[in-house]
């Protein structure tokens, strides 16, 4: 462990010394319990063990070997108390697939492949488990699973009808093995097809009976004792043959073949793959009924080991078990010791009933693989998948037509691959919602008929800033931005932002700097520790300003009382937004107008309201270009004082808007008027004042100084006390 760093280090010695915590903390009141149910899972335990190797192409002992050498394994070094660790249907079946093109089943050297495939397969787990990358099995959509065991289903079930009737083993692909089932079903014998569908038909009866007893041990029990009682007159029917006693022996194992082991390497990163989440799958939902915290990285050195010693000690792939970890919950088991006990069991029916496999028909345990073919097709969540997001549709589907058509390693590795590339598009485009608050002003929600806040924007980003989705995000608030370019200020929720790298950094720089190119700031709410210290340790945080980073409770009344201007809450907003506009006298709806003809040197609207508009470049050579015929415009800055002393045009004078609701306008009308305000809305009210007061020859600058300001035209400033630019009555 030199090699790896200090606390991964330390982590793997605790994952290896699962053992001795599962023997020191053992509470000696679940050993009756555990002894039970050991007991009842290692009788259902034992045929089921020799189908599944014979389904794997297998002799029956490989399966049995890896029940128990693989079991204990997994029992001492795994994390959930209840999951059982064994032969499966699954790993059966991509096992066969797997190795059937090095070598014929059955054959030494098949059998020896399949030895390393499990050791391949449990370095790759333990690895993965001591360098504590556990989480990667969340990243594998739960479909590829549910198309996987579908199409496995359907390929197990179509496997075994051959067995069933006594027929020899198909050739070929899916399409052709049924051509030559169909064709020679006039060779099947009539008593193995007998001894197989009635084995099928007891199981479904006593299902229904009563759904505790072991219906497949029941079976193959009573078909055994059909060929035993008739003798010679089944000597036609396949049977297993002795079981060998005594210890899984050690197998020999080629690792120094590397050409072996470069052809199976595909195969093993798949068959490593579906186990574990196979795995996590079952010892997620046991721990639903009892509440025990799992840990997946010692999950996965569970599973490693389990197949490191069943390879070892010829063996083949292993891993959890939905239906074994049922019974076994069931039958009352509290810790991993039951399943130690289950593997006792096997050995001893080993060493003492061995020769019952001279009368156990193959046709039996073929009907008993196609009933549990039919149990992996989860008609329920099928449903509830098509009815749910279509990419997830989509993986299922792909993953099942390449389960039954194409190599079984090739489909799984496909179906994961589709899986993270539906998460890549997922995340790489996370949403960006303007929000506002609800009625109560107590949450954000997103309601795009509410109003907005004429100088605040609050956006809520959900999704994590990666380098594969800043792009998007940007996107999104800088056309937010362009949309609504008086909202100089921009409020960040980061609450759904998890994770933030260096490309996040650098957007959030960049958001920075263009809204305070504009005259405006970012500010951000619930930005998380760690993306906390990620801003600090490379400089963005002291950009942004400390400031910038508010409490999420206090941000609104922060911003209202210190940023936002109440000048614009007062004479521009005609709503509500936050719960702090209440206190603000509304001076919008004192005069009520129509929009703007926006169109430069425009004439009036018909109804005498509005007032054509004037861009800054024209009034700019209007008071620079002028003549005796023509004089200059009269410039009339409606903002208020602290506003215009701050910016306005050289030639500009000052007449807030609420001076001239209050006191009128006296001057001379043989000159027209320009008014001014920041962005347009109080020129246009100031405009609708004047006409009413007589004046006609009335223009509006478009987009206020906000647009003088972006088209680079000089500003005057004044400092020092303000000196009013009226004299209380409306004179200029």
């Amino acid at each position: 462990l030199r090699w790896m760093p200090r606390g991964v280090a330390l982590s793997a010695l605790r994952y290896l010394q699962q053992p001795i915590k599962l023997v020191r903390e053992y509470d000696r009141a679940n050993l009756r319990p555990d002894l039970i149910a050991g007991v009842t899972v290692g009788v259902i335990l034992l045929p089921q063990a020799i189908a599944f190797s014979l389904l794997a192409g297998l002799p029956p002992q490989m399966g049995l070997y890896t029940a128990i050498a693989g079991g204990i394994a997994a029992a001492l070094w795994g994390s959930s108390d209840l999951l059982h660790a064994g032969p499966t249907t699954t790993l059966s079946l991509l096992t066969l697939s797997t190795l059937a093109f090095l070598a014929s089943p059955g054959s030494p050297e098949y059998v020896v492949a399949a030895g390393l495939l499990a050791v391949m397969v449990g370095v790759f787990q333990l690895g993965l488990g001591l360098l504590q990358l556990g989480f990667i099995v969340n990243f594998v959509s739960h479909s590829v699973i549910v198309g996987f065991a579908t199409g496995a289903g359907v390929l197990i079930a179509l496997r075994q009808i051959n067995p069933l009737l006594g027929l020899p083993p198909s050739q070929g692909d899916v399409l052709g093995g049924i051509r030559e089932t169909i064709l020679a079903l006039p060779e099947a014998q009539p008593l193995t097809a007998a001894l197989g569908i009635g084995s099928m038909l007891l199981i479904i009866l006593l299902r229904r009976l009563n759904p505790r007893l072991p219906g497949p041990l029941i079976a193959i029990a009573a078909a055994s004792a059909v060929v035993f009682l008739l003798g010679e007159q089944a000597s036609d029917v396949a049977v297993i043959g002795q079981l060998p006693a005594g210890l899984p022996p050690p197998a020999a194992l080629p690792f120094l073949n590397l050409e072996l082991i470069g052809r199976l390497s595909t195969a093993a990163l798949a068959v490593a793959a579906i186990g574990l989440v196979q795995t996590t799958a079952v010892s997620r939902s046991m721990a639903a009924h009892t509440r025990q915290r799992l840990d997946n990285n010692q999950e996965f050195v569970g599973q490693g080991f389990a197949n490191i010693f069943s390879g070892l000690f010829s063996g083949y792939p292993t891993s959890g078990s939905f239906s074994v970890t049922a019974v076994k919950f069931r039958a009352g088991a509290r810790t991993r010791i039951a399943y130690i006990v289950a593997c006792l069991v096997i050995l001893i029916a080993m060493s003492t009933v061995g020769w019952v496999g001279n009368y156990m028909p193959v046709s039996a345990l073929a009907g008993t693989l196609i009933i549990t073919a039919y149990n992996t097709i989860d008609q329920t969540e099928i449903r509830r998948i098509f009815q749910g997001a279509p990419g997830d549709a989509m993986i299922m589907v792909v993953t099942f037509l390449g389960t039954i058509f194409l190599e079984l390693d090739f489909a799984v590795l496909s179906g994961i691959l589709l899986s993270f590339v539906l998460y890549l598009i997922r995340t790489s485009a996370p949403r960006v919602q303007i929000v506002v608050p609800d009625e109560s002003f107590r949450h954000f929600t997103h309601r795009p008929e509410a109003p907005q806040c004429p100088q605040l924007s609050i956006v809520e980003i959900q999704g994590d800033l990666y380098f594969g989705a800043v792009s998007h995000i940007e996107e999104e608030i800088m056309e937010l931005a362009t949309h609504h370019p008086e909202q100089r200020y921009l409020l960040i929720r980061m609450h759904q932002v998890n994770q933030v790298d260096f490309s996040g950094i650098h957007m959030l720089e960049n958001l920075v700097s263009h809204y305070r190119e504009q005259g405006g700031d970012v500010f951000l709410v619930r930005v998380s520790p760690k993306a906390r210290r990620l801003m600090a340790a490379t400089g963005c945080l002291e950009f942004i300003g400390s400031r910038n980073l508010l409490d999420e409770d206090e941000a609104i009344d922060y911003l209202f009382h210190h940023v936002l201007d109440p000048v614009i809450c007062i004479y521009e907003c005609p709503v509500r937004v936050f719960r702090e506009c209440g206190n603000l006298p509304k001076r919008f709806d004192l005069i009520e107008i129509t929009p703007a003809d926006t169109s430069v040197g425009g004439a009036p609207a018909s109804n005498g309201v509005t007032a054509p508009a004037v861009s800054p470049r024209e009034l700019w050579k209007a008071l620079r270009w002028t003549s005796t015929a023509t004089p200059p415009p009269i410039v009339l800055d409606v903002r208020e004082p602290r506003e215009f002393h701050r910016s306005h045009i050289a030639e500009a004078q000052s007449l807030p808007l609420s001076t001239l609701l209050q006191n009128g306008l006296i001057m001379a009308h043989d000159r027209p008027i320009v008014l001014v305000c920041r962005s347009g809305r109080r020129s246009r009210r100031a405009a609708a004042v004047l006409r009413g007061l007589g004046f006609s020859d009335i223009r509006v600058m478009e987009g206020g100084m906000q647009a003088w300001e972006s088209a680079g035209l000089l500003t005057a400033v004044e400092f020092g006390p303000e000196a009013a630019a009226t004299n209380g009555k409306g004179m200029v």
